[in-house]
């Protein structure tokens, strides 16, 4: 949605969803729906952990991909920044008023480092992660070229098998070759230990971090040795936040599923043995889906299929209900299971999307209702920027 463009100028039904005061059931769907008491008690209780914590929460803005709800994050949350995956979602964050970017990623490619260099011309401060000495100079050049400083942290494999070094003294040659680098600034340290946030057992979840914790606090004295401090030692995410919180090393955290919450999520167990959507975060983020065809006596469809979520970390669970339940899902259709007929035509339903993130980017809007009522509506701003 550009400057001159707002929301009146939209049509409910062809090119957005809601209008602001529609009554929840008259929604047009499928489409994003946030529960907004529900979102505003997650920011707040993640907010309030990190602060008793004592660590920064920079939040996870790949997974909703807005800059309303980053702001939201910032303000009820006191959030220090957003971490994102993509130049294009951080070029989309810093436009938006987000003063505290960075890109928890590689960067790689000639022109997105280019744009990177120029992100802080837009008021934000900039951070990449970095594995590799060599990327070190090409991020120097874009950044003298431009006038601006791009701040880096060495990223540590610590289990997710993905980017990162696996060894201290790779962390410290690639931190020296950083803080002797024009327009460049060492920032410190990038460690997610992303392999095991779903782990549905919290002991199991706790040894994997332990191993991470131990190569972070390795790395973290050799970098003191050699005089290099650590503004950043980041990680943390929805299934870890409290090891790496209490961890006397982690001072940021970069929690993102909290917010929202998923079915994926939903499931791994906390310290109790209890889900962590049964007590620890609400659901906020539904699929709203309509009943379209019930021609078979004890199956529903509805009009939330593929083309309306993503499915890699399972299918959608129905909000509130066990009796019925979410089957199969083809295009645009999905197949409820209602073995006792008592769904009808134009019933409406939340799904519980099973993977947050990739459902949010084939979505262009949120729709926030409060007490059955549409109160905001956003853009899902950085949607498809994948580049």
């Amino acid at each position: 949605m550009n400057a001159v463009t707002k929301l009146s100028d939209f049509e409910v039904g062809y090119n957005i969803p809601a209008a602001i005061g529609m009554a929840e059931g008259d929604i047009q769907t499928p489409c994003l729906v946030v529960d907004l008491d529900a979102l505003e008690y997650n920011i707040k209780k993640m907010g309030q952990f990190a602060k008793d914590m004592g660590v920064r929460h920079r939040v996870h803005g790949k997974m909703h991909k807005s800059v309303d709800v980053a702001l939201l994050q910032e303000k009820l949350g006191g959030s220090c920044g957003v971490c994102c995956q993509k130049v294009s979602e951080a070029e989309a964050f810093a436009r938006g008023g987000i003063k505290d970017v960075l890109v928890s990623n590689q960067v790689r490619d000639p022109a997105k480092i280019d744009r990177l260099a120029r992100i802080p011309n837009h008021g934000a401060r900039t951070i990449c992660c970095v594995d590799d000495i060599d990327n070190i100079a090409d991020l120097s050049a874009a950044a003298q070229k431009h006038g601006t400083t791009i701040e880096c942290l060495v990223e540590i494999d610590c289990g997710a098998g993905r980017c990162g070094v696996v060894t201290t003294d790779a962390v410290v040659e690639i931190a020296k070759a950083i803080d002797g680098a024009s327009n460049l600034k060492f920032g410190g340290i990038q460690a997610y230990q992303g392999a095991m946030q779903h782990m549905d057992n919290y002991e199991d979840r706790r040894g994997k971090i332990d191993i991470a914790i131990a190569m972070v606090r390795d790395a973290v004295d050799a970098l003191n040795a050699e005089g290099l401090t650590c503004d950043i030692i980041g990680g943390g995410g929805t299934g870890s936040y409290y090891f790496e919180g209490n961890s006397g090393v982690f001072n940021e955290l970069q929690c993102g599923s909290y917010a929202f919450m998923d079915a994926d999520y939903g499931r791994i167990l906390d310290k109790d043995g209890n889900r962590i959507d049964e007590g620890e975060w609400k659901n906020s983020l539904f699929i709203l889906t309509s009943v379209m065809s019930h021609a078979k006596a004890d199956k529903a469809i509805c009009d939330a299929g593929l083309k309306a979520q993503s499915v890699d970390s399972g299918l959608p669970v129905i909000f509130g209900r066990n009796d019925v339940e979410y089957v199969k899902c083809s295009d645009e259709h999905g197949v409820i299971a209602d073995p006792d007929g008592v769904l009808k035509i134009n019933d409406k339903l939340k799904l519980v999307p099973g993977h947050c993130d990739p459902t949010c980017n084939v979505h262009d809007w949120y729709v926030g209702v409060r007490n059955g009522t549409v109160e905001t509506i956003w853009p899902v701003t950085a949607r498809g920027l994948a580049y």
